[in-house]
């Protein structure tokens, strides 16, 4: 989502560049107990919270990554790349990296697929990544159909995937040293607010509309600085189903002045609109009102990506 782009490129670049700074000193560190202090006796910036950034541990390691990293806008080449570091490197720290990369450049190519197929490569480095199990899960839910044989256990793994990422946010982002504090909060809460739009679409998809009120509210509140137009309008239409139409009205009219007419989100906002509309009385109504929307698709899922 475009809201995603926005934090997500600034911390991602961040992440890129810190996580493969110089390879790792290989220095003897100072004894266990022995106080950081520069010259002047100061003491050392404690390091912030989180999982401290991949390194590289070989010039050769690090100059490979950033040959590799060079081929991040090109979605098939940051994988081809990140393919051949991997086999080059297998326990290289920066594989990792090299798949995020390639996972958000498919996002970003609306390739869902794509998308998830690296997420699970990454998953297989590091199963408590919270940008890929976000980006895992919200392609599962997005792409699974009422219809599917296996509808049930694909929502039942992004329900998993959706809520241990809830779990590791706090615990499991690569934070470089010198991120903004502010920088970091808000990419936690962007990605805390895809969390539960995941698991409020789930809901939805499964008929069970007060449960899905609640997450996609707790995704709003999680960002309430940029509202995704698209778990706005979803909230809508999930309390519509419960036949809360005024405050149904209320969403969809906020759904309807946060997108564009034209937009397939923008023109189901303005059929819900109507239609609560003439439910609620708000209007005489011409006709019979219309049922209820199906709620838009969303693009290629929510490129939580971390600070870089």
């Amino acid at each position: 989502m475009k809201r995603a782009a926005k934090i997500l490129g600034m911390l991602a670049v961040a992440a890129l560049l810190a996580a493969a700074q110089q390879p790792a000193p290989t220095q003897q560190q100072p004894a266990a107990g022995a106080k950081g202090a520069n010259q002047q006796g100061s003491a050392t910036p404690a390091p912030p919270p989180g999982k401290r950034p991949p390194q590289a541990k070989t010039q050769p390691e690090f100059d490979a990554y950033n040959a590799a990293i060079a081929n991040q806008k090109d979605p098939a080449a940051i994988e081809k790349a990140a393919d051949d570091f991997a086999a080059k490197f297998p326990d290289s720290e920066l594989r990792a990296l090299l798949y995020k990369a390639a996972m958000r450049a498919y996002q970003n190519a609306n390739n869902g697929d794509k998308m998830a197929a690296m997420g699970q490569k990454l998953l297989k480095l590091d199963p408590d990544d919270p940008e890929a199990l976000i980006g895992s899960a919200e392609v599962m839910a997005e792409r699974t159909r009422p219809t599917d044989l296996d509808k049930d256990q694909r929502f039942d793994q992004a329900t998993k995937f959706a809520q241990h990422a809830l779990e590791t946010i706090d615990t499991d982002v690569a934070i470089p040293a010198g991120t903004p504090q502010a920088q970091v909060e808000a990419y936690k809460g962007l990605l805390r607010s895809t969390a539960y739009s995941v698991l409020g679409t789930i809901q939805y998809n499964q008929d069970k509309y007060a449960e899905a009120e609640g997450y996609f509210r707790k995704s709003i509140d999680a960002y309430p600085t940029q509202p995704d137009p698209v778990v706005v309008l979803r909230l809508a239409l999930a309390l519509d189903k419960q036949a809360k139409y005024q405050d149904a009205l209320k969403e969809a009219n906020r759904a309807v002045e946060l997108t564009q007419d034209g937009t397939t989100a923008g023109t189901t906002a303005r059929h819900e609109r109507d239609r609560l509309m003439q439910l609620t009385g708000s209007v005489i109504p011409s006709s019979s009102p219309a049922p209820a929307s199906q709620p838009p698709a969303a693009a290629t899922p929510n490129g939580t990506q971390p600070p870089h």
